[in-house]
């Protein structure tokens, strides 16, 4: 079992990591989880490695890695239901969610949301989305498409009658944008979202 501490300095690791795509140093744990003390952190990032969840390559600049730890990391309890709308009876299930087996995949990626053109969607500024990478798409789905080999943006796609792409964002405040064929390459389809409050 992880203390309080250790599992502090387990999830700024995991987000650091997630944010950046590379390791923290100590000095960056330290200010992350708000302690002086370099040694105190040296000490949580050993308990962790002995636990099995990271591993440090020593003598290599930023040499902390995630490990997965079977039946621990990645996963976390699911409960049951929750209603959003009218209550509904509690009744209390007991499994648990793989977050990895969820959220990953050979033909996945994620790519940070900057902007509030899929608002209407439940897509916020700063989310997280994962994209399933493909070529094409149907009427309907939402794309990350790449703009005259130039700009990627994420919009739902719709072909028209007259043989041009629009993108439509989700957002009354803006304009849907309409492209020549050529013009739009699909990079993937959204399958999922995260953020965290």
């Amino acid at each position: 079992m992880l203390t309080d501490s250790q599992r502090k300095t387990l999830n700024f690791i995991r987000v650091y990591i997630a944010n950046n795509g590379y390791a923290p140093k100590l000095q960056e744990i330290a200010e992350g989880i708000g302690i002086r003390s370099r040694g105190v952190v040296h000490r949580y990032v050993q308990a962790l490695v002995d636990a099995g969840y990271v591993e440090n390559t020593l003598g290599k600049h930023r040499g902390l890695r995630l490990r997965e730890k079977t039946g621990l990391a990645g996963q976390i309890p699911f409960l049951g239901r929750i209603a959003a709308g009218k209550p509904i009876e509690a009744i209390p299930e007991q499994d648990e969610i793989s977050l990895p087996n969820f959220f990953t995949g050979e033909q996945q990626f994620a790519v940070r949301v900057v902007g509030d053109s899929m608002i209407e969607m439940g897509i916020l500024d700063g989310d997280i989305v994962i994209i399933e990478s493909r070529d094409t798409a149907k009427n309907g789905e939402v794309v990350v498409a790449l703009i005259d080999n130039e700009e990627a943006t994420l919009k739902q796609l719709e072909h028209t009658n007259e043989g041009l792409v629009r993108l439509i964002p989700a957002n009354q405040k803006m304009e849907p944008m309409l492209y020549q064929p050529e013009q739009v390459r699909i990079q993937g389809v959204l399958v999922g979202s995260l953020r965290r409050y």
